[in-house]
Formats: C-alpha cells, structure tokens, sequence
C-alpha cells in the first residue's frame, strides 16, 4: 500500500510553481500555509515563512486567490488550507469556509480549534500525545478525511530524531480511530524521520524542493 507523503508550504507568489515541482517530486498531498501574526504552533522556519508572506501582503484573500492557482496547476492532488481560527474569525467563519470551497480545498486544518469547537466546520482534527483517549475519540469521530498525528508537545520544526511519544499515540489512535487513515506530522523533517514515521518548507526553488521531496518519498517507500 503507498504510503502518503504530505507537504507544507506557506501561501505565497510562488506556491504554485512549488506545490507543482513537489507533487512531481512524490507530494500526495500539499497543505498551504496561511500566514498568522502569532503563530503559536509554529517554530521558526514557518514563523519565518509567515512573517515572509505577511510583509509581502498575503492577507487571507490573496492566500484563497494561492489557493484558487494552485488548484489550476494541480486540478488531482489534495490541497488543504492550515492556519489559525483567529484568521476566521476576522475573516468571517462561514465566509472562510465558503471562499475555501469556491477555490476548491480539498479539507481545512485549523490548528488551534480543539475537536467539539465549531463542528459544523468540516475539518482535519488534530491530536498530540498528550491528547486523552476521550479527545482522540472525539477527534476521529468529527474529522474530515484522516486524523493529524502531532508527534511532538512542542512547535513545528527540525528535530535530532522522531519523536519517541509517536509509537504510543499511534497506537491508543488505531484502536480508537476506526479505520480512519492516520498521518503524522511536526517535526518531520528528514528522509530518516519521515520513513521511521511511517513504519510505527522550500527556499531554494522548484527544483530543490522536487528533489528533496523525492527524497522522502524514496525513504517512505523504503
């Protein structure tokens, strides 16, 4: 079975052309940033991304107008929107959810809106090793799609190594999920994390992110 490999990139002029090269690299699925002042979830490369997008204007209708243009050049492959509730609640909740369809999202991650928060929102939920089994029971029941396995207490990131608290909650959420497909995510940052996380963000161009793609999608396969 192929295991799936999922992107990030943060909303920016450029996202097109990246979320491209990176599906040719192995991407089966590309989540796009959008940026947030205060990103509490993020460590510094993606804190740098946003603060990046930010200063170049990308507020949440030229991140939804990304959007719209990477699903023109990617008409097949799962994109899903990541940021923070306080982004839709200036923007609006029912009017972010419904600009994400018009441009054709495949799913939305709201990284800090907690499972039983707004459910009327179809959403990836999340959950973290310190999550009760009542959170990823809850989780699971009201996610869109597939469950978010947050491997690490801490922010997103490069780490020495995977995180050893990921065998245990992969564990408490295939018996709790139900089938549903489980990815793992935060602090995945190599070819050797990204394969011991299956067996339990670009600024060099298209052209190295393809290549450093393809390089997790051989050690995946592996």
């Amino acid at each position: 079975m192929r295991k799936t490999l999922v992107v990030y990139l943060m909303a920016e002029s450029t996202t097109p052309e990246l979320a491209a090269a990176a599906v040719d690299g192995g991407a089966d699925l590309v989540e796009i940033g959008f940026p947030f002042s205060d990103p509490l979830a993020d460590g510094p490369v993606i804190r740098r991304a946003a603060e990046r997008a930010l200063a170049d204007g990308m507020r949440t209708r030229a991140c939804l107008d990304c959007l719209a243009k990477t699903r023109e050049v990617l008409p097949d492959t799962p994109l899903v929107p990541m940021t923070y509730a306080s982004l839709l609640e200036a923007y609006g909740w029912e009017r972010f959810e419904a600009d994400t369809r018009a441009a054709d999202a495949t799913s939305l991650i709201v990284a800090d809106l907690p499972a039983g928060e707004r459910p009327e929102l179809r959403r990836v939920q999340l959950v973290a090793p310190t999550s009760t089994d009542q959170r990823i029971k809850l989780a699971a029941d009201e996610t869109d799609g597939w469950l978010y396995l947050v491997t690490v207490t801490g922010t997103t990131g490069a780490r020495t190594g995977l995180s050893p608290a990921l065998a245990g909650l992969v564990e408490r959420a295939r018996a709790l999920a139900d089938g549903v497909p489980l990815y793992a995510g935060f602090g995945i940052s190599t070819p050797a994390d990204a394969h011991a996380a299956t067996e339990l963000v670009a600024e060099e161009g298209p052209a190295a992110l393809g290549a450093y793609v393809a390089s997790l999608r051989a050690a995946i396969d592996s």
